[in-house]
């Protein structure tokens, strides 16, 4: 095995991609620090290398937040055209938050970094998140309190909807690569990169989290154990979502429709595993409900008072409406709120 501060071997780079061989074309996210660079760079050399592969078009999103934005963006321009690979910078305009600042640049820059890939006729967005990010991931969430889903981390692929009708699939190649061997790839190259001092903002939680894995490392909880965590709980996830599947299907077959109603044999759905119960619930009120992902620790709550509460029971929850019978339960559409009425 090689050691962290080895460079990435042609062989190893290269089979990062090679899924993604008979693509159109593939956005590259970056910004221009180590890792996206190292992403740049990898991806230019194993696509020179093909006789027939896909179009590459590297984009670098600049938030409006920094001084040194532009000046990133343009070192990435220069580096991108020595590689033969097109670049475009796009700019967050707008007002910005006053809290809330790095989801809302987060979201932002996905939805700036989609609408290009639309633009492009692509439909594979890639960047550059590492074992490292995955680490910190995994921690962040478990900080939260998440479950199974968010503890499995990010997924080495998942689709970014854009519109009702496209989707963007987001892809992560150095998700199991660690940081320090992205640097070494640079180094060894050539090739500078830039540093975002917000990363090291202890402003912000996920910079906290980074201050303390080489502590919780020394402790024997580095990036390589909690990458480990998260495919054993992605593992686990695929498992109970094939569970709640078959749960659908022998509970309320069919399709399901937008408003409902969905009915569920109460002596069944009790009868289910309380995970994969509560799964269900949660699909129930998601397809009929009509404001939004519903939040885990009310779905939970929600699910603790069917489980004890004696029929007739009515509660609402993210826009749907959950009626306990003494054999159905029903989810479907809340009625609409009264609007209190104008003096």
């Amino acid at each position: 095995m090689p050691t962290v501060e080895q460079a990435l071997r042609d062989e190893e780079a290269s089979a990062l991609f090679d899924g993604l061989a008979g693509l159109r074309g593939l956005l590259l996210a970056v910004s221009g620090g180590s890792d996206s660079t190292a992403l740049l760079v990898i991806a230019a050399r194993w696509a020179k290398k093909r006789k027939r592969a896909p179009k590459l078009l590297a984009v670098t999103v600049d938030h409006g937040l920094r001084p040194e934005a532009r000046r990133e963006a343009a070192m990435v321009k220069r580096l991108a055209r020595r590689l033969g690979v097109p670049h475009r910078t796009l700019r967050w305009r707008g007002r910005k938050p006053k809290t809330g600042l790095q989801e809302a640049a987060r979201i932002a820059r996905y939805s700036l970094l989609a609408q290009a890939a639309v633009r492009a006729g692509y439909e594979h967005i890639l960047t550059a998140h590492t074992l490292d990010d995955q680490a910190e991931t995994v921690l962040l969430r478990l900080a939260r309190g998440s479950g199974l889903t968010g503890l499995a981390g990010m997924a080495h692929a998942s689709a970014l909807p854009v519109g009702a009708e496209t989707a963007i699939f987001l892809v992560r190649p150095l998700l199991r690569i660690p940081k320090s061997r992205l640097v070494a790839t640079l180094k060894a190259a050539g090739i500078g990169h830039s540093e975002d001092a917000s990363n090291r903002d202890p402003r912000f939680t996920r910079a906290r989290l980074r201050m303390l894995m080489p502590a919780l490392a020394r402790e024997g909880l580095d990036a390589r154990g909690l990458m480990r965590l998260a495919m054993r709980m992605r593992r686990a996830e695929a498992t109970i979502e094939f569970a709640v599947g078959a749960a659908r299907a022998a509970l309320a077959p069919g399709p399901w429709r937008e408003r409902g109603p969905i009915v569920f044999d109460v002596a069944h759905f009790r009868d289910l595993p309380a995970e994969v119960a509560l799964r269900l619930l949660g699909r129930a009120v998601a397809q009929t409900g009509d404001e939004g992902p519903v939040e885990l620790g009310k779905l939970e709550q929600l699910y603790e008072v069917l489980r004890q509460s004696r029929p007739p029971l009515r509660r609402t929850l993210a826009g749907a409406l959950i009626t306990l019978a003494a054999e159905r339960l029903t989810i479907e559409r809340a009625p609409a709120r009264r609007r209190p009425a104008v003096r």
